[in-house]
């Protein structure tokens, strides 16, 4: 056992899990030309994400589960309306409306019926329509992918954890600029907010519910 699996461990925050619920949304986070595309200033190749995040698109407009894509735009010209973030990130200064930053990967399988979701800050949560769309619908399970695993991931599954939804995040649909913080951050998320699965568990899960009512699956 390692330094880190045995400090997580005497705080007994190891093997503990919530698993599915019965009525699951899928979200995806900042897969935007800003995050995705390496040219951009901090942009990096996230191939892999966008194909795995998008076998989950595909069984979830099969199953009916809602999607909702979640991206960063600022309405004011000098990106204001994201407060104090873009002075830690200045490059978020230019994805103002219509800009290439803010534009969805178009590798991405969106359809007319998915919900786009513009946030200003790290969470997909924090003073958007998302909390009260789920709970209107009666969804009990997120299954969280996207970017950045340190940042926006985490940000959203904490939000998501507090609100009540059963959160899971399917490491391999989930991606960052740094492999080290990657790595880590999904250590911590298991550990404390959410199911850290393998995407194969997540479709397995996506593939055997009616996500339009409620489903005993025992």
């Amino acid at each position: 056992m390692s330094d880190k699996e045995r400090v997580y461990d005497d705080a007994g925050m190891v093997g503990h899990s919530h698993d599915f619920g019965d009525r699951p949304a899928l979200l995806v986070v900042d897969l935007q030309n800003g995050e995705t595309d390496p040219d951009e200033p901090i942009g990096s190749d996230l191939s892999n994400v966008i194909e795995n995040t998008n076998e989950l698109i595909d069984i979830s407009h099969e199953q009916d589960v809602p999607v909702v894509f979640a991206r960063v735009v600022y309405r004011h010209p000098d990106a204001i309306d994201g407060g104090l973030w873009v002075e830690k990130i200045p490059a978020l200064k230019e994805w103002t409306a219509g800009s290439y930053p803010t534009k969805l990967d178009e590798r991405l399988h969106v359809e007319n019926d998915d919900h786009i979701l513009d946030k200003r800050h790290a969470s997909a949560f924090h003073d958007t329509e998302l909390g009260s769309m789920l709970t209107a619908m009666g969804i009990d399970t997120l299954v969280v992918t996207g970017c950045s695993t340190s940042g926006c991931i985490r940000s959203s599954v904490d939000d998501a954890a507090a609100q009540g939804f059963r959160t899971i995040v399917p490491k391999e649909c989930v991606g960052d600029r740094s492999t080290e913080q990657h790595e880590a951050h999904l250590w911590d998320i298991d550990a404390k907010f959410a199911d850290v699965l393998s995407m194969t568990k997540v479709a397995k899960y996506f593939r055997s519910i009616n996500a339009t009512k409620p489903t005993d699956r025992a």
